[in-house]
């Protein structure tokens, strides 16, 4: 074990460990699939000349980022036979990530919906320049462009992102009183009473993948949201708790039914009121959730 601990590439690897699992995550969507990817880069970095590696992190990145340029590539294909919305897999993190804000809004349910929309060399390039400010040529490199076809790549990225992104610049007073909002209404059953705080034109999004029962569409306006979420209730018989914590660097709720963990619902949020709403029921997509350490600690 202390041999292991002493060799200077297993040293290197763990030192930029959360850096990789981050990027990767970022691009993918999924922690299985960033993991994976982190395999992948592993095997590469202890199979190369260490000796002519002028700039370990540099070079890390880039193999995790063409790697995951390769997954993401397949996820695409998958991903359109996916039964109903798909929302990326959430995580707790530790509260230091949402102390980073760029960090935190990068790691949203609602931002990475939109990195969605970008094409796969598109979100590595938005990822690594504008959530780790990685330089054009590392990305050149990264990515097999030249630095000035990666400027305009990060260009056209920025703004298809920044056209589409949420704003979601609340204090953690109004996420505080919004979380504390739900929580009452789950426990006391009076759903109505989320009108306060939801924005007219709320936006609910959930994900099973097929394996429970879930909406097949966005439901949109805060009337119609309701109605949904009395009659899931209803359906399930059971009684519902939200359990606050940190999501993807946001604030969330952790919902359980008489005790048994239905899924995590995030938020994004505008003026003090709730904008939208990403239920991820998916079980598949909740196994790390159930870990109790947080897997995204920072940058």
């Amino acid at each position: 074990m202390n041999d292991h601990a002493a060799d200077p590439a297993t040293e290197t690897f763990v030192a930029h460990r959360n850096l990789l699992f981050t990027v990767a995550y970022e691009m993918l969507g999924s922690a299985a699939d960033a993991e994976d990817v982190l395999q992948e880069t592993w095997l590469r970095w202890v199979g190369a000349d260490l000796a002519q590696v002028r700039d370990p992190r540099a070079y890390l990145v880039r193999i995790t980022t063409r790697q995951a340029l390769n997954r993401l590539r397949t996820l695409k294909r998958r991903r359109e036979a996916y039964v109903g919305p798909w929302l990326p897999e959430p995580l707790l993190t530790a509260p230091d990530v949402a102390e980073d804000v760029e960090l935190a809004e990068s790691l949203s349910l609602a931002l990475m919906l939109v990195l969605e929309t970008l094409s796969p060399t598109e979100r590595a390039v938005f990822v690594l320049r504008e959530v780790f400010d990685v330089g054009y040529d590392e990305i050149a490199a990264a990515v097999d462009k030249t630095p000035a076809a990666v400027r305009q790549i990060a260009h056209r990225a920025r703004r298809h992102v920044d056209a589409r992104r949420p704003r979601t610049a609340v204090t953690s007073a109004e996420s505080r009183a919004a979380l504390d909002s739900f929580q009452h209404a789950l426990r006391t059953g009076d759903l109505r009473s989320l009108l306060d705080v939801l924005a007219p034109d709320v936006v609910y999004v959930n994900d099973a993948g097929g394996l429970r029962q879930a909406a097949l569409r966005p439901i949109t306006g805060a009337d119609n949201v309701l109605r949904f979420l009395v009659g899931v209730i209803r359906k399930t018989g059971g009684t519902p708790t939200g359990e606050a914590t940190t999501v993807n660097g946001n604030p969330a709720l952790v919902v359980r039914l008489d005790g048994e963990l239905d899924g995590v619902l995030s938020f994004s949020m505008r003026g003090g009121l709730v904008t939208g709403m990403y239920y991820v029921r998916n079980p598949e997509k909740l196994t790390r959730v159930v870990a109790s350490e947080a897997h995204l600690i920072r940058r």
